[in-house]
Order: structure tokens, then sequence, then C-alpha cells
């Protein structure tokens, strides 16, 4: 706050230290020092910004300084250079001391709200200190890179910087849960967690982020949360390489795997032939994967295989030949489409589902 005038209280004793080193050529002592760290401390803890506290130093100084005869300037600058160093790092040490302790209180407030380990209501008036107003929809995006993240590390800090600057405060919360990177947005602010998206993209060096569907209420954050990252594990069991996923757009697959036992027996009675073929299941998995991701075009699905078009031909022959299913007949497809699926979401068949 360098607007408001500086009381006299945090330059207690200064004046007199300053006359009597000028006088002596003497370093301030111990004691001294550690009163002008403890006057920094307690102007950080009162809000005054450093700048301003250093102004009212050197005018002090300026009128403290001694008259010809009685000190040296060179004595005065020494003890000028020593009280506010010492008082700068008071005023740092405190400010250091707060950060953590924000840092600290936003980590338990995240925790709290994600896990629903509090009173709602007294939930809603902590989300206030970080401009959330649970009572209204909330969307979450979540980011994951290649290494873990913690608050105050550079990619937290680079992409913060990169919302406020295109934002403002506007009722965000960036942090981090678990190494992943989360933004915590209003719900009707779309464009603030594309933004996030696509800086957390580029600062994760092609990371993934997954947006969870806008959900009204404390426990609206925790489900838009739970839903970027379900998306973000379903896109690595299939291996979905998109930058950014949205649940909205991935609903189909949660809805499969809800009955996990029935799923199981589609995979287990459509696909179980395939673990007779020579080399297993997998190639012919793989083959499978392929071919729908592909539009059941057969030269783009050889293509992606690294294989000829008959090569690719012969295997979905053999496929026919063993589970009964023609791949390519319409009637037979999305069965086998969505056992593949299944096959992914339950890892199968490293996994046995039998």
């Amino acid at each position: 706050m360098p607007d408001r005038e500086i009381p006299e209280q945090y330059l207690e004793g200064y004046a007199g230290i300053l006359a009597e080193v000028a006088a002596t050529g003497r370093r301030l002592t111990r004691d001294e020092l550690a009163s002008r760290r403890a006057l920094g401390e307690q102007a950080a803890e009162a809000g005054f910004g450093l700048r301003s506290l250093v102004i009212a130093h050197l005018a002090a100084a300026r009128d403290a300084w001694p008259a010809r005869g009685t000190g040296t300037a060179d004595g005065a600058l020494a003890a000028v250079q020593q009280a506010v160093d010492a008082f700068a790092e008071g005023y740092e040490r405190a400010q250091r001391m707060a950060v953590r302790q924000e840092e600290a209180a936003r980590r338990e407030f995240i925790d709290d709200l994600l896990h629903g380990r509090s009173d709602l209501g007294r939930l809603a008036e902590r989300a206030e200190r970080f401009g959330l107003r649970l009572s209204h929809e909330h969307a979450v995006a979540v980011a994951r890179g290649p290494l873990a993240y913690e608050d105050g590390d550079p990619v937290p800090r680079q992409v913060e910087r990169a919302l406020i600057a295109r934002f403002g405060d506007r009722s965000i919360l960036l942090t981090t849960k678990d190494g992943r990177l989360l933004c915590i947005a209003p719900g009707h602010q779309q464009d603030v967690l594309t933004h996030f998206a696509k800086q957390a993209h580029a600062a994760t060096d092609g990371g993934q982020v997954a947006v969870g569907r806008p959900q009204p209420g404390p426990g609206g954050v925790v489900q838009s949360y739970e839903e970027a990252l379900n998306a973000l594990e379903i896109a690595e069991r299939l291996d979905l390489d998109d930058p950014v996923l949205r649940a909205a757009d991935l609903l189909v697959y949660p809805v499969l795997a809800r009955d996990r036992q029935a799923m199981a027996d589609l995979v287990h009675n459509t696909l179980g032939p395939l673990t007779e073929a020579r080399g297993g299941a997998g190639p012919l998995l793989d083959t499978l994967t392929a071919y729908f991701d592909s539009g059941c075009v057969a030269a783009e699905a050889a293509r992606r295989l690294s294989l000829s078009v008959r090569a690719l031909t012969y295997r979905l022959e053999r496929i026919h030949r063993l589970t009964g299913a023609d791949p390519g007949d319409p009637a037979h497809r999305y069965m086998l489409q969505t056992a593949v699926i299944g096959a992914r979401l339950l890892d199968w068949p490293e996994t046995d589902v039998a």
C-alpha cells in the first residue's frame, strides 16, 4: 500500500543509530540489526509497501544526516545500508511466511473441497476468500504433464501469469493436486478453461488437459473434477492423444464401463477366441482398433499399422473365422467395436476378465 503514510513506529531508534554510528564509525550491533529485522516483519504484516518503507528510511536519513564536524558521510551511508538491509530482510521473511501460509490454506481448502471434508456452509465462506462462489456453477480443468507439479513451481506460475494477464482475477482458482494442474472457473466462462488448456498444454511440453462439465453447487466442483480425471484415465486406456479432452464428448465411455461385469462378459464372449491365434490376441485386437479408428477404411488402417492392405485383409478374415463376427458387416460391427472399447477400458488381454 504505497500511498499510506509510514508511521514513526517503523523507524523507531533509526535516527539515533545513524547519528551514533556516523560519529563513531562503528558497525551496527547484533541487537540493533535484530530490531531492524523485527520492524521490517511488523511493517510487512501491517501491509505497507517496501518501496514506501525504503523511501521513509531515506527521508529519515536525510533529516538525521550528521552536521559537518560531527561525523563522516561514509559512516552515515554505511549505517543506512546496514539498517535498510536488515529491515528489508525482515520484511521479506514475513512475506515468505505469509506466502507459505497462503499456499497451505489453499491446499487445505482444495483438499476439503474435492473430498467433501468440511461443512458446506463453512466451505462456502472459505471459498469466497479464493474468489469462488460455490452457489454458482463451476467447471474444472485438469492438466497432466511429464512431471509432477506443485504450487510455486515454474510451470504453474507460468500458466497463472498467462491467465491473470488475459482475464485478471475473474473468480479463477489455479492450483495443483496430486502433481497435476487444476483450474476452477465459473461454468459460464468456458473461454477461461480453453485458455488454461492452451497455456497448460504448452507449458507442460505437450501435456494433456481434460475439462469437466459445468456443475452447480459445492458438490458440482467435485463432480466436474472427477469427470476431468475420468477423461484423462479413459484417454490413457484408449490411447487418445487429443491435447484437450472434454468430458461431455466422452460420456459414452463411462456409460459402457458402468456395468463392469456385463462389459467383461461381452469382451470375453466376443473377443476371447482371439487368444487362440498365433501370437495371442494382441495383434488382432490392434488390428480391430486401427480399423474402427480409421472409419473402417482398410487402406488407412493398414497405413496406421504399417501393413499392406492384403495383410490387413488377411487379419480381418482371421478375426471373422475365430469370432464368427465379420468386422465388415454392419450387423456385426457395433458388437465388435463395443467389445474392442471394453477391452481397452478393462486392459484386456493383459488383465483376465473371465
